[in-house]
């Protein structure tokens, strides 16, 4: 018996303490659970066999076999130079700890917590404000376009150059800055945000930054800062969409007659978001050189270059209308575009490595804008929808009391919370020089995703008052713009299936990677390393999936340290356990079939992001003081995340249709998950505690809706809502006076006169209160009464 106790826990401990080691380490610890186990000389000459093939040369010839096979059976799909790219760009952050099945929760933390500067919360107390002030979203829908002195307060405040450093006339602000800028803009005007988006996002300034010549970032960056250029960047064509590397715009080099070398364009772009008001626009083409010109062959691949919009040959006089949202969206011709080869960003030595700038301008660019953009619309529909519930009242009450109206409400809240912890979670990255593009395309998906979700719970809610257009309609415009966010820098139906599982697993993952490499290289040395680190990781991961899995992640004893919330992060690494084996098997039973498993690949992408939102929330709980009034808001978000995870790897184990994984380890683990639930469906008081929260907890309210826009001119329903939601408040103890009356049968509710006029004459109330009572009311009728026009 004591045989077998030491050889479990020498069995355990490897599993978990040592992952990575070196063979010799497993070598000694396998013949010490022998010995434990009083072997047998045929069990030790097993052993020693299979010890002396995996601790000499013998085990590099067995890779090399292996390695030969995989490349016959092409295990591996071909893979062209742009997705290669694309793999290469950015950065591998925490995402590689979730892929592993043991995150280290401190190593996650490492990154600073974004926070602005003086200058920065300057800027928004200041000129940002000053914009939303200025912006009349309704008179931007029906002009069609931003007023001049919008126009020009954009440029004479430098709002094109927040990503442009001071030394080139720009703000230098940090990512987070620059996201804060966005989102407190999208709770104003999505056409205002949008103009000042854009030429921050991916464009000519972040290209030239990170890959200009000098020359080019003296003479362009301070034009564009000021706003004396207004870019665009041209990417997207008629067949090349969410598939932007299938570009056919093309280029070709050619000498004039003056000898000097230039390039004769031609393309075809569409959506191209202000094209049609550029003065420069950034191009991306593919480049031939049929004449070998610059000695590197006739096909250059995809290359970036700034044409001015005023060439000869450039045609951008026509828009787009993208269901109406009037910011500048437009289609571009050029014919016969003659321009200098100086022209390409970072020179001719740059021809052909467009693909490459782009991904890695990419890899920052998605978790700063759409992701702010999402925050800041459903900020303000929190705060929209819960004033409006507090105050409009159907049979007797608010409808905010009503449980059909506190669920979606609660989860417009809990929502809410996850997203913006999400967003920060991600900034802190982007600010400590971290660019992951798996992250981020992951959270450009989730959040257009949840602030179309929030924007349908927020209309459902206020019902007429929203499918009525108007000044005073809070919602409708953000409703309308909700699916171009879903659409834009790359689809999220693409994105979910390929990008963020796709992109994630070869890259984040520990071996798959350079396995992928060896294979590539056909290099011998590389992949023995890979796959046997692999085989080993496979084994660990069996082992702690099941042992987690079937002591509902208690096993996992490192999170013991990790404060209160330590069983959160208990199910964390339970998740990412079970994530890491599916991985390994999806990766090594489908091979190069799982790229075209779109939908086993979104499930697969599902289970990462909702680790990713539990994590992140966790910290931002953790950031902000451990608030005990923002507990419930933790629970939604962690409740909602292990749910999601459940359905999640339900979806994986129905659909993985492998025999290997169908018959052997979907019965294990549906077992184990019947018995062992990772998380459970919200239930309907966890969503209720939120709605009634965010509509009687004024200050908590305000809190966590910081960094929006709420105007004060007494002229703007938005104002007007948030007066008479905070004038109802300071009603609330008149209101319990009267209902107190009411119990007594002091008042009674069947009789010729109110309540409250009953009180007031029985000296319940005063006629102060009285008053205050009915000049609320007042209020409340006219922020709830909707737009109307004349016939005509």
């Amino acid at each position: 018996m004591l045989n077998l106790i030491i050889s479990a826990f020498a069995l355990v401990f490897i599993v978990f303490a040592f992952q990575g080691a070196p063979l010799w380490a497993w070598t000694a610890y396998a013949a010490a659970i022998l010995y434990g186990l009083k072997a047998t000389p045929v069990a030790w000459g097993i052993f020693a066999a299979v010890a002396l093939i995996f601790n000499t040369p013998i085990r590099r010839i067995i890779s090399g076999v292996v390695m030969n096979i995989l490349i016959k059976m092409k295990f591996i799909p071909k893979i062209s130079d742009t997705e290669l790219q694309a793999l290469k760009a950015g950065d591998v952050w925490l995402e590689r700890d979730l892929f592993s099945g043991s995150p280290d929760y401190k190593k996650m933390r490492a990154t600073h917590y974004p926070k602005l500067s003086a200058e920065e919360q300057a800027f928004m107390d200041g000129p940002v404000e000053e914009l939303c002030k200025m912006s009349d979203d309704w008179k931007i829908w029906n002009d069609g376009d931003l007023p001049d002195d919008v126009w020009q307060f954009i440029k004479d405040n430098k709002f094109f150059g927040m990503i442009i450093p001071k030394e080139y006339g720009g703000l230098g602000f940090s990512h987070f800055a620059h996201a804060e800028v966005i989102q407190k803009l999208s709770s104003r005007s999505v056409p205002v945000c949008v103009t000042v988006m854009v030429p921050n996002s991916l464009g000519p300034a972040e290209l030239l930054l990170h890959y200009g010549t000098k020359e080019q970032k003296d003479e362009l960056l301070p034009k564009l800062a000021c706003g004396e250029h207004i870019p665009c960047f041209a990417l997207t064509e008629p067949t090349a969409g969410s598939d932007a590397a299938s570009i056919k715009s093309q280029a070709t080099v050619f000498k004039d007659e003056n000898g000097e070398i230039k390039l004769r364009m031609n393309w075809n772009k569409r959506w191209i978001t202000l094209a049609a008001k550029s003065t420069i626009m950034g191009m991306a083409f593919r480049m031939f050189d049929p004449d070998n010109i610059l000695g590197r062959g006739e096909d250059l691949g995809i290359t970036c270059a700034l044409i001015p919009s005023s060439t000869a040959g450039v045609k951008a006089d026509r828009r787009h209308d993208p269901l109406g949202v009037p910011f500048f969206n437009c289609p571009t011709q050029g014919n016969d575009v003659e321009v200098p080869i100086s022209t390409i960003i970072g020179g001719p030595e740059m021809a052909g490595r467009g693909w490459e700038m782009l991904m890695g301008c990419l890899a920052a660019g998605r978790g700063i804008s759409l992701p702010a953009q999402s925050v800041g619309g459903a900020k303000a529909t929190s705060l929209i929808v819960s004033a409006h519930s507090t105050l409009r009242k159907q049979f007797g009450m608010g409808i905010g009391n009503f449980e059909g109206v506190q669920s979606p409400m609660g989860e417009i809240v809990g929502m809410t919370y996850a997203l913006e912890a999400a967003r920060k979670n991600t900034l802190s990255a982007l600010d400590s020089g971290i660019k992951p593009p798996v992250v981020t395309a992951m959270l450009k998906y989730y959040s257009t995703e949840f602030a179309r979700k929030i924007i349908n719970h927020g209309m459902d809610i206020i019902g007429g008052a929203g499918i009525s257009r108007g000044p005073n309609n809070l919602l409708a415009h953000a409703y309308i713009a909700a699916p171009i966010g879903i659409t834009v820098e790359g689809a999220n139906i693409l994105t979910r299936t390929l990008i963020i599982f796709g992109q994630g697993a070869i890259r984040a993952h520990q071996y798959v990677y350079s396995q992928f490499e060896a294979i590539q290289n056909k290099d011998v040395k590389m992949f023995d390393g890979a796959f046997w680190g692999h085989v080993g990781l496979v084994f660990r991961n069996t082992f702690r999936a099941l042992i987690l899995s079937m002591t509902r992640g208690y096993a996992a004893l490192g999170a013991l340290g990790e404060g209160k919330q330590w069983r959160a992060y208990q199910k964390i690494t339970w998740a990412s356990s079970v994530f890491a084996l599916f991985t390994d098997f999806a990766l090594s039973l489908l091979g190069g079939t799982l790229k075209a498993k779109g939908q086993l690949s979104g499930r697969f992408a599902d289970v990462f992001s909702w680790m990713y939102v539990a994590q992140s929330s966790l910290r931002r709980f953790d950031e902000e003081g451990q608030i005990k009034e923002d507990l419930p808001l933790l629970e939604y978000s962690l409740e909602r995340s292990f749910y999601e995870i459940k359905v999640a790897f339900d979806g994986i184990l129905e659909n993985f249709e492998h025999p290997v994984f169908k018959y052997i380890i979907a019965p294990v683990f549906k077992f184990l998950f019947a018995i062992n639930p990772i998380g459970h469906a919200i239930k309907d008081n966890t969503e209720f505690r939120l709605a009634r929260m965010i509509q009687n907890n004024v200050e908590q309210r305000k809190r966590l809706n910081e960094g929006i826009f709420i105007p004060t001119a007494e002229h703007e329903r938005f104002a007007q809502l948030e007066k008479a939601f905070e004038a109802f408040h300071d009603t609330k103890g008149i209101h319990k006076k009267v209902r107190a009356a009411a119990k007594a049968k002091k008042i009674k509710k069947a009789h010729p006169t109110d309540l409250y006029t009953q009180s007031m004459e029985q000296n319940i109330i005063s006629k102060e209160e009285f008053d205050h009572v009915a000049s609320v009311n007042k209020m409340a009728n006219e922020v709830i009464q909707v737009d109307d026009f004349p016939a005509q």
